[in-house]
């Protein structure tokens, strides 16, 4: 099939334009263009795969599910019987750079653990795959730059799966802020947290990417960058603390709160918590305020101002949909991605800085 494949596209190509140069990458570009739908391999069966994206990818218009990557296989078996995988469709991690020959699959989709973020991007990149990549991207922002590199040296496209800046409420309110229709921003404060009731998840452990601010947080750090409509200058201050040491060990974060100061003075303050339920963003302009409440959650985003509510209605799981026939279709015209890896980049940036603040107690530049 992969030599069939490449033969149809080479005479495609020869047609069209007798010096171009037939690299591997060249031809998969030409194979993803010329598709209606792409197709997408999860890395990683878990929750979220499980109870979000397969449903979304049921939504979809523009790419769906062709392939699954787990090294459990029981769970291989399951997802083939109930979404009728084919075999060679299906991997586990030792034979993944095997999906270089598959040319059913065009994106990767890695929702693994952040300590694995890295070298499945990059594998993924090396096979000749797009990828998109759940948030935090990476453990360390020097992670995030090998990602970065990585797709853009096999000219890949890169998308975090930062769902809510695809979602029309928030595009909303950030239209409001990046038009100034209220005046100018003055402050912002952002909260993202649920009570985590596992102990024994990643989120748990540090060398896994555990800790609150690495994933609720970077909720909150968005809250906070989109809120204002710019990029930080410093964290002026930052604490973190567990209120449950015997499951948040040796200085894991359960709750951090951290001050974020921006361009012309603004300020926000951030809170993010495995411990409490908290789901807001307030952002105060100079002719009112927005507030947005729920501000993250699965089931919708709703916001109010002064020029009136805020609420498109939609069904779980449409917003992981909509991020993900975006990045498809922007894949498919050549287009930019709405959140790429530079967007993951500048947040695991901010969490490094907020967790350096919280340690020395001194202000940090970004």
């Amino acid at each position: 099939m992969m030599v069939t494949t490449r033969r149809n596209v080479l005479k495609t190509l020869a047609f069209g334009s007798a010096a171009t140069l037939f690299s591997p990458h060249t031809l998969l570009s030409a194979t993803f263009q010329s598709k209606k739908r792409l197709g997408v391999a999860l890395v990683g069966l878990g929750y979220y795969s499980t109870d979000l994206l397969v449903p979304a990818l049921q939504q979809t218009k523009h790419c769906y599910l062709a392939g699954i990557v787990t090294g459990t296989p029981a769970k291989a078996e399951t997802w083939k019987k109930n979404y009728a995988i084919p075999d060679q469709n299906i991997y586990n991690y030792q034979n993944f750079d095997q999906i270089a020959q598959n040319p059913a699959i065009d994106v990767v989709y890695v929702v693994l653990p952040p300590s694995m973020h890295r070298e499945y991007v990059v594998r993924a990149a090396n096979a000749g795959k797009h990828v998109w990549c759940e948030k935090p991207m990476a453990m360390t922002g020097q992670e995030c730059q090998a990602m970065i590199e990585a797709c853009r040296k096999n000219k890949r496209s890169l998308a975090i799966g930062y769902r809510l800046q695809h979602e029309p409420n928030t595009q909303e309110y950030r239209r409001i802020v990046q038009e100034k229709l209220l005046g100018n921003v003055q402050q912002v404060s952002c909260g993202a947290g649920y009570r985590e009731g596992r102990t024994n998840h990643w989120k748990q452990k540090k060398e896994m990417g555990g800790g609150v601010l690495y994933d609720m947080g970077v909720y909150a750090i968005q809250g906070a960058r989109l809120g204002v409509g710019a990029e930080p200058l410093a964290i002026v201050s930052a604490k973190t603390s567990t209120a449950r040491p015997e499951i948040y060990q040796n200085g894991l974060d359960e709750t951090t709160t951290a001050l974020l100061e921006f361009p012309g003075g603004v300020l926000a303050d951030i809170k993010t918590s495995f411990g409490e339920n908290i789901n807001y963003l307030d952002i105060v302009c100079q002719k009112g305020e927005v507030k947005v409440a729920p501000y993250q959650g699965y089931a919708g985003v709703k916001a109010t101002s002064p020029l009136g509510e805020i609420n498109h209605s939609y069904q779980v799981p449409w917003q992981q949909a909509k991020q993900m026939d975006d990045d498809a279709l922007a894949i498919m015209e050549g287009k930019a991605m709405l959140v790429p890896g530079q967007e993951g980049l500048r947040d695991i940036q901010v969490v490094e800085a907020i967790y350096k603040a919280a340690a020395t107690g001194q202000r940090v530049k970004l």
